[in-house]
């Protein structure tokens, strides 16, 4: 019996990188080196020796553990209005994600102008509206709570109303054969389908906020951002520095938390 030989495997050949993938890649790197030349980018300043930088960072390694129990009403302020930020902004971010889907809204314009609003919503950064609710309310944490809120309305909305766009028709059209109404529709067909990856928006944010909080303080809007702020004016680095460790745990904390509850519910 003659034995059969398999053919040889042909490697296959590497495909040529595409022009238009150079010309990107080029192109890119142009407007790095220009960006770079017009803002005088430079780090020297980084590896050159200075007793000053290196008193600042002696203190930043140095940090006042103790402090952390001095500004614990700050803390609580903090996570207070992360906590009530999260809650008004999902909520009203639900509302407006129901009317800016065409799942939900069998009105074309009214879902234009509503996506055009959030997109106005969105384009100005927390910060932004962290001053305007300064100016509006004055200092304290009711600006930052409602910056906060205002902020995670856009971002709630526009995630929420794109899961709502991908919900499946089948629930949709028995609700319509049953003559249900719009909110009837929008309640027994389409929340039941995003309540899982809604809630996971909502652990996302609430993240978001206890990072931002610490922003919102840093222009008078309360928590402990007003306190890091205070501290590193009055060049209390180690104090600044236990402050700037605590957010970090805080975060890594609750990241974890809400990682296992997303697995539970997606």
């Amino acid at each position: 019996m003659t034995q059969v030989t398999a053919p040889p495997q042909v490697r296959p050949t590497k495909p040529k990188p595409q022009p238009f993938f150079i010309v990107v890649g080029l192109v890119a790197l142009a407007m790095t080196v220009w960006s770079m030349i017009q803002l005088g980018f430079d780090l020297g300043p980084l590896f050159q020796y200075n007793e000053r930088q290196a008193a600042i960072v002696l203190a930043y390694l140095q940090p006042d553990w103790g402090f952390l129990l001095q500004v614990w009403p700050a803390w609580l302020e903090t996570v207070i209005m992360a906590i009530l930020a999260s809650v008004v902004g999902c909520l009203i971010g639900l509302v407006f994600a129901l009317v800016s889907s065409t799942a939900t809204n069998r009105s074309p314009w009214v879902v234009r102008v509503i996506r055009a609003f959030l997109s106005v919503l969105r384009s100005l950064p927390e910060i932004g509206y962290a001053y305007l609710m300064v100016a509006m309310v004055s200092t304290g944490a009711l600006a930052g709570l409602l910056a906060l809120a205002v902020f995670n309305v856009g971002i709630i909305a526009k995630l929420t109303s794109e899961t709502i766009d991908a919900v499946d028709r089948g629930p949709l059209e028995a609700a319509d054969a049953a003559g249900a109404t719009g909110v009837q529709r929008a309640v027994t067909a389409v929340l039941p389908q995003i309540w899982p990856n809604y809630l996971s928006y909502c652990l996302y944010v609430f993240e978001l906020n206890l990072r931002a909080s610490v922003i919102m303080g840093l222009v008078g809007a309360g928590g402990i951002g007003s306190v890091i702020d205070v501290e590193r004016s009055a060049f209390r680095y180690e104090h600044v520095s236990a402050c700037l460790v605590g957010i970090i745990i805080i975060v890594i904390v609750l990241d974890i938390a809400s990682r296992a509850i997303r697995k539970r519910l997606i």
